[in-house]
């Protein structure tokens, strides 16, 4: 029987995290939740340590000096806790449906594999909430539309191979081995927003992994009025605003990587530019265009421009 470590940050939670570790534990193969608690301003490390006094199989744990570090962090100390054979994640305010590891229990019979993913469900947790965020997630499944092999899995990520999907972290599982092959994959704990998208993108570069139930959701997103991100992205700070972070740091990381591609990198590069060009004042705008065809002059001659960028110049 597998193993499973379920890693689970928790924040100002305590509405959802009993439901979210009761979905978790259903399963036989689920050795340990482990529960990383983030100095919530709620009751929520109250609510975390009547789980873990209920549940042998739950583990609570909190930073070493008991601070807010965020989401990143808290799901590498759950990561460096876990003594399971393989590694999932669930945020505390989702939870998982019955089917969660029916395809990872046959496909990682075959030791080539390193990590499975399959699709992810939305549900909203009050009528206010569906009024707030229905035009972001609709009822929508969040997955990646067909069956590819790993070697597609990262420039599909990078938007090379037309329409290719997206995956959540909460419908990931791991083997741990192959994630301790790579000491460097872990989430960058300096960022605040789609640091497990950003953590999904070099994972797939390094890993190979292979689609599990992509048709029908294995995990379920919880929609409420406080959700982090999509708070972020709809009020604070708009969306192109978040995506050139995300694309400043994933270009960071290509150019620093000596294995990767010359044409991905350049392809990342683009991406990055066209979110800096869209964030940018309009007097600077097309100074920034300029500037960037004579530094890909070469690039646009030989076909590698990106779709993207080129849309930024219209």
């Amino acid at each position: 029987m597998m193993k499973i470590s379920i890693v689970v940050p928790v924040y100002n939670a305590e509405k959802f995290v009993t439901q979210a570790v009761e979905s978790a534990l259903y399963f036989d193969e689920v050795y340990e939740v482990i529960l990383i608690e983030d100095q919530s301003p709620d009751n929520a490390l109250e609510v975390c340590r009547r789980l873990a006094l209920t549940y042998d199989r739950v583990k609570l744990f909190q930073h070493p000096d008991q601070g807010n570090h965020g989401a990143s962090a808290s799901r590498n100390l759950g990561i460096k806790k876990a003594t399971g054979d393989f590694i999932a994640f669930l945020d505390a305010d989702d939870y998982y449906l019955p089917n969660r590891f029916d395809a990872e229990k046959e496909l990682f019979k075959d030791p080539g594999v390193d990590g499975v993913y399959g699709a992810l469900g939305v549900h909203y947790y009050s009528e206010k909430a569906r009024e707030q965020y229905y035009s972001v997630f609709r009822d929508d499944l969040t997955t990646v539309y067909k069956k590819h092999p790993p070697k597609d899995v990262f420039p599909g990520q990078l938007y090379m191979l037309g329409s290719f999907g997206l995956f959540s972290i909460d419908t990931l599982t791991l083997r741990r081995d192959s994630l301790e092959k790579k000491i460097n994959i872990l989430f960058k704990s300096h960022l605040k927003m789609h640091e497990d998208t950003e953590f999904l993108l070099r994972l797939s570069y390094y890993l190979d992994l292979y689609p599990g139930s992509i048709d029908k959701p294995i995990a379920v997103r919880g929609v409420h009025e406080d959700n982090r991100i999509t708070k972020v992205e709809t009020g604070q700070l708009k969306q192109t605003v978040s995506r050139e972070i995300l694309w400043n740091e994933v270009n960071s990381w290509a150019q620093s990587e000596d294995t990767i591609p010359q044409n991905i990198k350049t392809h990342i590069k683009r991406m990055q530019r066209s979110f800096k060009i869209a964030n940018a004042p309009k007097h600077k705008k097309w100074g920034m265009i300029i500037k960037y065809l004579i530094l890909d002059y070469t690039g646009i001659r030989s076909g590698l421009y990106n779709i993207n960028f080129r849309k930024t110049l219209l």
